[in-house]
Formats: C-alpha cells, sequence, structure tokens
C-alpha cells in the first residue's frame, strides 16, 4: 500500500507546539494524519487532538491512521477557516496550540485523480474540497487571456505567464482543456527550451500552484485563518504554521507582525487610541528550514518554512 503522505518536520513541530499530557491541540490540516499522530503520542493520556480537513480522503484515512488514539481525537470535515465552529461543537473555547500544514499531501498529487499533478493524465480538478464549485478546468477554458495572464503572474509569480495564457486561449479555440496532461504540454511549449533548461523546477510547476490556490482560495482563506487564530489560544499557547512557497510565507509573516507588534497609532499620538495590544511573540526570528537529510529523505520537504508563534500570558484577542 502508498504511503498516504509523509509528515514534514515533524521534531521541529512537535518542539514549538510544546505538546504536554492533557493538552487542546488543533491539527487543521490532516493531510495524511502524521504530525496528528505524533501530537496524539505526547498529549496522552487525557488529551485531545481536534482534527480538520477539507478533503473528504484524509478524513478516512485518519480514522484509520489515528485508530488507536481515536478516544481522544475529534474529527471535521472543513476548511480551517471554521476552527472556531468546530470548537464550539466541542464547547471548546480556547487551545494550547494550533497546527497548520499548507502543503500537498502525497495521496493528492499521486492518488487523488484530481489533476494537482503535472505528471498525469487527470482530469484537471484540483479542488481539494470536491463539494466546492470552481474547479481548475473551468478557470483554464473560461478566463480570458489577460486574466490568465494575470492569475499566473500573481499567484505563481511566472515569468513566461503571457506567453503561456496566449497559448492556452489559442488551443482551446481548437478543444477544450480538459486534463493536466494536455495543460502540462501546453507550458511546457510556451517556455523557451534555455529557459528550462536553467530551472530545478519542472516548468509547470507554477501555473498548476496558482490554479490550485486560486480554485481553493487559499491565500484569502489564510488571511482569515490567521486574523482569528490567537483568539483561540489560551494564554501561553502555540500556533505553528508550515508553508511551501513565498506569497503563503509572507501571510503568516505579516500577520505574526502584526499580532507581535500590538499598537498601531502615529508615534505623534500622545495617547493609544487603536486599542491594539500585543497578543503574539514569534518564537523563531527566521523561518525554520528542514535539513539537508530530510531533504534527501522526503524532496517534498524542501521548499518548507516553519513559523511560530506564542500567545502572551496577558495577551486579550
Amino acid at each position: 500500500m502508498q504511503t498516504y503522505h509523509v509528515p514534514v518536520m515533524t521534531k521541529e513541530v512537535l518542539y514549538y507546539l510544546d505538546c504536554k499530557p492533557g493538552g487542546i491541540f488543533a491539527d487543521c490540516t490532516l493531510g495524511g494524519s502524521g504530525h496528528a499522530k505524533a501530537i496524539c503520542e505526547k498529549i496522552k493520556p487525557d488529551g485531545l487532538l481536534i482534527g480538520i480537513d477539507q478533503d473528504k480522503d484524509a478524513i478516512e484515512n485518519a480514522k484509520n491512521a489515528l485508530k488507536l488514539h481515536l478516544p481522544n481525537v475529534r474529527l471535521f470535515k472543513g476548511n480551517f477557516v471554521r476552527l472556531s465552529e468546530f470548537l464550539s461543537e466541542l464547547n471548546i473555547s480556547k487551545l494550547d496550540g494550533i497546527l497548520l500544514d499548507l502543503g500537498l499531501s502525497l495521496h493528492q498529487i499521486e492518488s487523488s485523480g484530481r489533476g494537482f499533478s503535472f505528471r498525469r493524465e487527470e482530469p484537471l480538478d484540483m479542488r481539494m474540497d470536491t463539494e466546492s464549485g470552481t474547479t481548475a478546468e473551468d478557470l483554464v477554458n473560461e478566463l480570458d487571456e489577460k486574466s490568465l495572464e494575470k492569475l499566473f503572474k500573481d499567484y505563481g509569480e511566472e515569468r513566461w505567464a503571457r506567453n503561456i495564457a496566449r497559448n492556452i486561449a489559442k488551443a482551446r479555440k481548437t478543444a477544450r482543456i480538459g486534463t493536466s496532461a494536455h495543460l502540462s504540454e501546453i507550458v511546457c511549449s510556451s517556455i523557451p527550451r534555455k529557459a528550462q533548461s536553467k530551472q530545478k523546477i519542472h516548468p509547470a510547476t507554477r501555473v498548476f500552484m496558482a490554479l490550485r490556490i486560486v480554485v481553493n482560495r487559499e491565500l484569502e482563506k489564510l488571511s482569515l485563518f490567521m486574523d482569528r487564530a490567537a483568539e483561540l489560544l489560551n494564554p501561553g499557547g502555540r500556533i505553528c504554521i508550515l508553508t511551501f512557497h513565498s506569497l503563503e510565507d509572507r501571510i503568516v509573516k505579516q500577520k505574526i507582525r502584526e499580532f507581535e507588534k500590538g499598537c498601531i497609532c502615529p508615534p505623534g499620538f500622545p495617547v493609544c487610541v487603536c486599542k491594539k495590544t500585543k497578543i503574539l511573540q514569534k518564537l523563531n526570528k527566521k523561518a525554520l528550514r528542514p535539513c539537508q537529510e530530510e531533504i534527501v529523505l522526503n524532496p517534498m520537504a524542501r521548499s518548507t518554512k516553519l513559523r511560530a508563534a506564542e500567545k502572551l500570558q496577558q495577551g486579550h484577542a
């Protein structure tokens, strides 16, 4: 049986979450449940893990992967922005720790059949929640050329966005672009061979990433989640976020900085009128990266950045 997913930076996650017996923690992106299982081991015998994922496959996998811990686990299908709603259902107001792992699982790439991989012939779907609306196929075939170019530039930071958008618009006049392999072929043909030879990643990586981000509204949801996360932590509680590209990391970094700063009144104001107080304290000055040994064993870890923060004892979100 193929491994569902190999968790990234597990030792570092456990260290920064400071998991202890009896604690209440939320893994808001279960994936393959690797991190969740490790947390359960640390908080047993009477701790509680709230496991969340919008992918129904991840929830089904968790029932098996966490079977030894299920009396101390509560599973919810949904996006992490609904964390407060799920806590309300459990009559829980505060947590000792929150984990967010924003990477794709190996299962989603290799076995989901939803077109996340540019190396496979699969329907161009890319929805993490298959009950949601817009698919990558919808975007590729229905957005105008300029909108596609902007999407690839803004969300994929793709240098050849114009060429790619032009060739997509041209190709879909002949036939609808409906598979990951078809889209990958168009993207690869749009980037000069010389430029491709200088890239360390597959030529279609950024385009596929951009489409996935937009289909799942990933940046919008991450920003919303970061605005609300601190209020769900106990004083001394911690939040740990694993990001996999610069747009995600930028949001996390800026949001932690905002909560760490507190007052945003202009320097000349004699009295604070914004009423904002310092709530979080970052735990690592710079984003932590996986060690080379882990990258060799798990290449999916190579772009990971870990940022963590602790809620101040006197903080009130």
